[in-house]
């Protein structure tokens, strides 16, 4: 999933920059506004190339910890088949969100909301990944060895990220603390 991800990411990244250099050395003007060009083109380029790059990057790391968090639970993962699905809807679901970092750009209040009740399914797939995970340690027969000890903190700031993110996709929260320390 996560090949696939980068599969299909990459271009829009490597699109956007190709443009960039042509704006640049041949005088194309893709996001100059003073000549026509949008420059919310470019922002829209890189978070639909960069929202999937998070889990391009996360999704190898929950592979590890289900394995470390079995492991050291001495017992296999709970509800194998559900993590796998919850996988393949994060996946999905990270090419539908990226319009909620661009909750300030002035989009359509309708296409906002579209953004931000996306942003808020993506919570299902991940509370499920937790759930499982702690499904997997309980009554296991735990190892707090140094593996174990981080596959526990990761589910720990997962789960607090997790927390936050909800309100966090909110329209109306975000437009007031975006860019802020808190953020």
């Amino acid at each position: 999933i996560t090949a696939i991800l980068g599969l299909l990411a990459l271009p829009v990244l490597s699109g956007a920059a190709i443009m960039l250099l042509f704006d640049q050395t041949i005088g194309t003007h893709f996001f100059d506004t003073n000549a026509g060009g949008q420059a919310l083109l470019w922002q829209h380029l890189f978070w639909f190339f960069g929202h999937p790059e998070v889990y391009i990057l996360i999704l190898p790391a929950m592979g590890m910890v289900s394995d470390i968090i079995a492991n050291g639970s001495r017992k296999p993962i709970f509800g194998y088949h559900s993590m796998v699905f919850a996988i393949a809807g994060i996946a999905f679901l990270a090419w539908i969100v990226w319009g909620h970092h661009m909750f300030q750009s002035g989009m359509n209040p309708t296409l906002g909301m579209t953004f931000m009740i996306s942003t808020m399914l993506i919570a299902v797939p991940s509370a499920i990944k937790v759930f499982n995970w702690m499904g997997t340690m309980w009554r296991g027969n735990i190892q707090f060895h140094v593996p174990m000890l981080h596959g526990v903190g990761f589910v720990a700031m997962f789960t607090i990220g997790g927390l936050s993110g909800v309100f966090m996709a909110n329209t109306p929260v975000d437009i007031y603390i975006h860019d802020t320390y808190f953020i």
